[in-house]
């Protein structure tokens, strides 16, 4: 069976660390999930990648009492080390797309909220991923911005699974997966850019609501 075209394609990708100052940040979770451009999944959603890192040391405050869950779970012993994530995600990618393409422009982009902060730490911690992906970034929350700003439309509640599941039908949620959650963020983001999606079109060379 031929392989999708990757630069057709958004990688999307959320994280969880443990503090936001990134240089001395260490990855707690990470959930991508592969669409092509008009957000339909490239693979099942049994095959979603979400993975629980190792980690026994002491994450910021904020992250200690709000994140309680995922830090029992990270110390738990189950969880994966980062070489181990970055080897999943690569052959994820590469059963997808084949392997990575020399050229830039046709591999697939990561795509999130505040994405550039994933970015950032994927290039700290995930090599093998950095070479399957496009250097550019589709930021939703870039999106929201305008979105809010310029039109005055109204929110995207992306704590209310239901509102999620409207614009992202596929998605896959419960149980502990609840928002500050990799993959429950990463669904999220899908489900919103939908939202914005949904509700701009063009009129006489316009963007309107």
């Amino acid at each position: 069976m031929a392989k999708k075209h990757p630069g057709n394609h958004y990688l999307w990708f959320d994280t969880e660390f443990s503090t936001l100052d990134l240089d001395r940040a260490v990855l707690l979770q990470v959930a991508m999930i592969v669409t092509d451009a008009r957000l339909r999944r490239a693979h099942p959603p049994e095959q979603d990648q979400n993975f629980i890192l190792d980690f026994d040391g002491m994450a910021d405050p904020w992250v200690e009492e709000n994140l309680a869950g995922l830090m029992l779970r990270c110390r738990g012993g189950d969880g994966y080390t980062v070489e181990e994530v970055d080897e999943k995600l690569a052959e994820h990618l590469d059963g997808i797309f084949g392997r990575p393409s020399p050229e830039i422009r046709l591999r697939p982009v990561i795509a999130g909220n505040s994405v550039h902060a994933d970015w950032y730490l994927i290039r700290r911690f995930l090599p093998k991923l950095v070479e399957r992906v496009h250097y550019r970034l589709l930021d939703v929350t870039t999106v929201k911005l305008e979105w809010l700003r310029w039109f005055k439309g109204s929110t995207f509640d992306k704590e209310d699974p239901e509102m999620i599941r409207r614009y992202f039908s596929a998605s896959r949620l419960g149980g502990h997966i609840g928002p500050h959650d990799a993959y429950y963020d990463v669904q999220a983001s899908i489900a919103e850019l939908h939202y914005y999606r949904s509700r701009l079109q063009k009129n006489n060379g316009e963007a309107t609501s």
